[in-house]
């Protein structure tokens, strides 16, 4: 759904080159320059793949591009460069999964899987910069905590988002976010030294 030559979800698996998100580069992208999209997708989409595995989506691939196709045409109303461009990014990020929680919700039946028919080829966590977010043992640690510090650490670690952009996005204030953000650093560091987990 996102064409970003060669690079993006549904093309051949490929490592990505880190790109720096910049001022200059999003209002590029707003002006409709398809290289500066590009850039735009290589920086976020990694972290995007990563926290909406970190919470358990079913599908994250086609989840992270729903959320880039979503903000393509939003990105010539948008204030604040880069950093509003990456707060824009995981709001969207977080609806999708919330309606994902919801669909499967209300239809819960699993669906089982046949590689011999499935022809996708997406990127691999493993060659992006947010590979470790992407592992099973990170989302085994972020399972043990309670929902509201799950979804801090996932905003606040996977997403590298300020603390004030993940109170706005869960609608709670700076205070309750760091709190939140304090007991679950705190759970998992008592459950490393009590060896439940290891990191």
């Amino acid at each position: 759904m996102c064409q970003t030559v060669g690079h993006g979800v549904g093309s051949r698996r490929r490592a990505l080159t880190v790109v720096v998100l910049s001022d200059e580069i999003v209002a590029a992208a707003a002006r409709g320059e398809g290289a500066a999209f590009r850039a735009v997708y290589e920086s976020l989409a990694p972290a995007v793949l990563g926290y909406l595995r970190a919470k358990g989506v079913a599908d994250p691939e086609a989840v992270t591009s729903d959320v880039f196709v979503a903000v393509l045409p939003k990105l010539d109303r948008l204030a604040g460069g880069a950093a509003g461009l990456r707060k824009l990014v995981f709001c969207i990020a977080h609806a999708r999964m919330v309606d994902d929680y919801r669909e499967r919700a209300r239809r819960p039946q699993a669906i089982e899987y046949a590689p011999d028919t499935d022809r996708r080829t997406v990127i691999s966590a493993e060659d992006t910069v947010q590979a470790e977010f992407a592992s099973a043992r990170v989302i085994e640690v972020l399972a043990m905590l309670p929902t509201d510090q799950r979804e801090v650490l996932a905003l606040r670690v996977v997403a590298d988002l300020s603390v004030e952009q993940v109170a706005e996005i869960m609608g709670r204030s700076a205070g309750a976010v760091k709190q939140l953000q304090r007991r679950g650093l705190a759970a998992i560091r008592q459950a490393v030294e009590e060896r439940q987990v290891r990191l």
